[in-house]
């Protein structure tokens, strides 16, 4: 089991903070389509990920136990 933490606007379209995927193991950028699919979150694509505490590329791999955090990005002025 893989647990996806969202924050912000993320978690509003999902309407939880929390995911939990049930897959052995997926790239980055399956697991983004894959929320793009279910969820409709569609600005993951545009968000950070963080799998267990560090920085991840879409073609890093995610296996059972990990903890991905997806970051949207953050706006100021």
């Amino acid at each position: 089991m893989i647990t996806v933490l969202l924050f912000a606007q993320l978690q509003e379209e999902a309407r939880t903070a929390t995911l939990t995927i049930n897959e052995d193991v997926l790239t980055v950028n399956q697991l983004k389509n894959q929320l793009i699919n279910a969820y409709q979150l569609y600005q993951v694509n545009e968000c950070m990920i963080a799998i267990n505490e560090e920085y991840a590329l879409d073609i890093d791999e995610i296996k059972p136990g990990d903890t991905v955090a997806v970051i949207p990005p953050v706006s100021g002025g």
